[in-house]
């Protein structure tokens, strides 16, 4: 279902070809970074979860029968389909039944409690993770240097034109948010701030149904954008709350926060580089510490392309 000016994601290939390959396939990342919006453009029908019409009668419907809401042209997509968690088992059985391949595209933007789900969905759903925007996709790239060639050792000399540090601080600050990309430089950090009272003050309980303390919340956030790529362990950032906040945040407390920003995909960390196997080469085992997007550190820390700058660090 083509929409109108859809800005074409690096991801598109990866979804065609995993429907390809299974019966259905779940985009997950952080809210607001596409998912659906690119979904769309391989599917063949659609049905919201989240939308409010009828007193969110879409839901309500999935809740008393997930396999009615399964039918529909294929592919068929199932967005936010983590508000009601039995569409999985749903999906994974229909997709037995036809014995066919791209059934179905499902999208989330939280990863449910797996209690209540049978089965994992190996060998019949495929995982992607999608991101927000990079900076070639948002059109502030010319995409003519490849990480991904440089990593095959492919490099030749290549002219880019000139790169403003001003510039670079505005990209940073505005994010990959397919949504702000137009907004005026000068509200462009509103996005991600929002961003950040939209996951405290109501995705955070939504997950569980659970209150957790939102003030420690956007503490521990804090003490993340601070160590942003680096290699903090849940220690280090105990200590930097201590020191900069002078308040106390205990270990189990930290442990569980990180882990419910991690399901609503606040969290983004890379993984330590992996040499060949054969290789002889040792490498550091921790993960650095990312936000899903350096637009949301710069929010928390209330930083401006000129703070940015001033702080190069």
């Amino acid at each position: 279902m083509q929409k109108r000016n859809y800005l074409p994601r690096l991801i598109d290939t990866t979804v065609t070809d995993y429907l390809s390959a299974f019966g259905a396939v779940v985009i997950e990342g952080p809210k607001w970074c596409g998912k659906t919006w690119t979904s769309a453009q391989h599917c063949n029908s659609e049905f919201f979860l989240g939308d409010p019409d009828g007193n969110f009668q879409n839901k309500h419907l999935a809740e008393m029968s997930p396999r009615t809401v399964l039918t529909g042209s294929t592919p068929r997509l199932l967005d936010e389909w983590q508000e009601v968690p039995p569409l999985w088992d749903a999906v994974r059985a229909e997709i037995d039944v036809r014995n066919a391949k791209g059934q179905f595209i499902l999208t989330g933007s939280a990863t449910p409690n797996r209690k209540g789900i049978l089965h994992s969905g190996a060998g019949r759903i495929g995982r992607l993770r999608m991101r927000p925007m990079s900076l070639f996709e948002a059109g502030f790239s010319s995409g003519s240097i490849s990480l991904k060639d440089l990593c095959r050792g492919e490099l030749s000399p290549t002219i880019t034109g000139e790169v403003e540090l001003l510039k670079l601080a505005q990209y940073i600050v505005r994010g990959g948010w397919p949504g702000n990309l137009t907004v005026p430089e000068k509200q462009a950090g509103l996005m991600a701030a929002e961003y950040i009272n939209a996951i405290l003050e109501n995705d955070v309980y939504r997950l569980d149904g659970v209150k957790l303390n939102v003030h420690k919340m956007r503490l521990l956030l804090k003490s993340l954008a601070r160590n942003e790529s680096t290699t903090a362990t849940n220690k280090t950032l105990k200590n930097d709350i201590k020191a900069v906040d002078a308040e106390d945040v205990d270990d189990d407390t930290i442990s569980t926060y990180l882990d419910v920003f991690r399901r609503l995909f606040l969290l983004d960390n890379q993984p330590p580089f992996a040499p060949g196997a054969r290789s002889s080469i040792r490498t550091k085992q921790a993960e650095k510490r990312h936000l899903a997007d350096p637009s949301l550190a710069c929010a928390l820390l209330k930083l401006s392309p000129a703070g940015l700058i001033q702080d190069l660090e």
